[in-house]
């Protein structure tokens, strides 16, 4: 399955916990003032890429803890981003996903599109929220400013209701 995209990083450390393979994703339509991704804004723009060929990358990075979808709007390609998901979960990798959209948007939006509650189903983090440059924060981890949660997807899932992402029980449970 084809994917548009901006771009791929293969060594982040700042788009997630870990050594992370990181896809920019092509096209979003929230346009954050002050964006720092604002070439990936135009859904015609960047280049396609088959899903085979990302995951020959995923294969190649051994020292990936795992991959994160940033964007662009990473839902506006959910269907796509879905399958690479489930491909990378079976080799044991977890999934950053980042969305301009809030965690509760995206659980309506799931109700009407399968693709996007697969996405979402197959996301361990997700950093939710528009970027509000007024509420910048250099310190935060993972996210720009204050309104971004990061939220621990399968947690929230089951419990109903967003549960955040606990940096130090996380590297507790994997060690």
């Amino acid at each position: 399955m084809d994917l548009r995209i901006a771009g791929i990083v293969k060594d982040s450390v700042v788009d997630g916990p870990g050594f992370r393979l990181v896809i920019f994703t092509q096209g979003c339509y929230h346009n954050c003032l002050g964006c720092h991704n604002s070439e990936t804004h135009d859904p015609a723009g960047g280049k396609i890429i088959h899903t085979d060929e990302i995951m020959n990358m995923v294969a190649a990075a051994k020292l990936i803890r795992g991959v994160t979808f940033s964007g662009g709007e990473p839902f506006l390609q959910a269907k796509a981003l879905a399958l690479l998901a489930e491909k990378i979960k079976a080799r044991g990798l977890n999934i950053v996903t980042y969305s301009g959209y809030v965690f509760e948007q995206l659980l309506a939006m799931s109700i009407q599109r399968r693709e996007v509650r697969e996405l979402l189903h197959r996301t361990d983090i997700l950093v939710d929220g528009p970027f509000q440059i007024e509420k910048r924060d250099l310190r935060l981890a993972f996210r720009g400013s204050t309104n971004q949660r990061l939220i621990d997807v399968p947690s929230s899932l089951r419990s109903g209701h967003v549960v955040l992402w606990d940096e130090l029980r996380s590297i507790c449970s994997n060690a």
